[in-house]
């Protein structure tokens, strides 16, 4: 594998995923506002994170010789990074800081305020997270900052227009009750009718996005392999069976 990453492993919550659907896929389509989206469901299989400093993997293909293809059930980009491949804000693998958290003003998605974190803390609990509310804590085992947030506290991002022109294949994920729900969208999508479909469809109270045109997905079930970017974070969700 090229060059060095870090591999956080927690293990999901055995109980079922906020509004997810009742099926033995990881990853489903369902359909939202005339658009469609890929809901993809940890259940009660292990995640991993990976993220690096230094000379990070680009893409699902590097992670061949670390992990078991048969072994995954689906993986995603999770998070905004710099040219090469590296996470720009908060990045926590396994309990330690990859990377700073980042308060800078700035342009872009990322810095659509309020951005936020996506936390997992040791006892497999799920959180989303307002960067400005954000504290660390000693049982946080892995974090990634991205943004903007989409959903807080069941209100959409205070920026964003019902449907605006500003349209990508974008993805996420949202949490409710500790679980976390991954979405990818099938179609070119606006940031509002992502969050809607986190808030009103899943019905998760708090989501995040992690980004757009480079938004891709691993479903070895559907046989998908994204390439056509290269990308960061990521994370990989194991069989529970593996």
């Amino acid at each position: 594998m090229r060059g060095v990453f870090l591999l956080l492993v927690l293990s999901a919550c055995r109980a079922n995923q906020p509004a997810a659907p009742a099926t033995s896929q990881a990853c489903v389509a369902r359909s939202f506002e005339g658009s469609r989206f890929t809901i993809c469901d940890p259940k009660n299989g292990e995640i991993r994170l990976v993220a690096a400093a230094q000379s990070p993997p680009r893409g699902f293909a590097d992670l061949m010789p670390a992990i078991d293809a048969k072994t995954v059930a689906f993986a995603m980009n999770a998070g905004m990074f710099d040219e090469e491949g590296r996470p720009i804000g908060l990045a926590i693998v396994d309990g330690k800081q990859v990377h700073a958290i980042n308060r800078r003003e700035g342009f872009g998605n990322f810095h659509l305020l309020p951005n936020g974190v996506f936390v997992v803390r040791k006892d497999g609990r799920a959180e989303v997270v307002d960067t400005g509310a954000y504290k660390p804590a000693d049982d946080i085992r892995f974090a990634s900052q991205s943004g903007p947030m989409l959903v807080i506290g069941g209100k959409l991002h205070p920026q964003f227009e019902h449907d605006g022109q500003s349209r990508y294949i974008r993805n996420g994920v949202g949490v409710r009750d500790g679980k976390a729900l991954f979405v990818i969208s099938q179609d070119p999508v606006s940031f509002g009718k992502l969050a809607r479909f986190f808030r009103d469809d899943l019905k998760t109270p708090d989501a995040l996005y992690f980004d757009g045109s480079v938004s891709s997905l691993w479903d070895p079930e559907g046989n998908r392999q994204d390439s056509h970017s290269p990308i960061g974070p990521m994370i990989v969700v194991l069989r529970p069976e593996a």
